[in-house]
């Protein structure tokens, strides 16, 4: 039974030492470079979102499902009120998180970035 504790923590050191050599990070200097494996090194540009303060859009979604609902409620009678409430707190959540994902975009919350990673073939 300790053998077989001492051939499984092995094999997992082994595992995580392999995963940590491969785990490594590469800059725009590093573009084009070739390893023994025939893998290479390879740059692309992504757009990624930075510095917002609400990345999930949760205030706009809030706002709009709130206005939404006060507007159902006004518009909804009887029984239907019920109904048009939430009817309108669900199309104004969307309208607001919609509109703050607008906002965001115009205001330059995104940045190109570049990323490198190790391509094996």
């Amino acid at each position: 039974m300790k053998s077989i504790r001492t051939l499984a923590a092995i094999g997992a050191l082994t595992l995580a030492g392999t995963t940590l050599a491969h785990a490594q990070n590469y800059g725009p200097e590093d573009e084009g470079r070739r390893f023994n494996d025939g893998s290479r090194v390879v740059c692309e540009d992504v757009e990624v979102q930075r510095n917002s303060s609400d990345p999930n859009r949760v205030g706009g979604t809030a706002a709009g499902a709130v206005i939404g609902g006060l507007v159902g409620n006004q518009i909804g009678s009887g029984s239907g009120r019920k109904l048009a409430t939430v009817g309108g707190a669900v199309a104004g959540g969307a309208i607001g998180r919609n509109v703050q994902g607008n906002r965001q975009e115009t205001t330059g919350n995104r940045i190109v970035e570049t990323r490198c990673q190790r391509v094996y073939r």
